[in-house]
């Protein structure tokens, strides 16, 4: 049965069409590029609510005593 699969798996691979250097460097750079830009993103919407919060619990202070 171990024989079976282990055929199945490597007769997979070889259908498995490989990325060339260049389309491999091309995607680890584009997805790098990607987890950054919606990391700065996430970021931004974070000190904005850290800031709306702030003022929110300032105000309440101020209104309550």
């Amino acid at each position: 049965m171990a024989k079976g699969f282990f055929k199945g798996v490597k007769a997979e691979l070889k259908k498995v069409v490989w990325p060339t250097k260049n389309q491999l460097i091309n995607n680890t750079v584009l997805v790098i590029g990607l987890v950054i830009a919606f990391s700065v993103i996430v970021l931004g919407f974070d000190m904005i609510l850290e800031f709306c919060d702030g003022k929110l619990w300032d105000f309440i202070r101020t209104k309550i005593g």
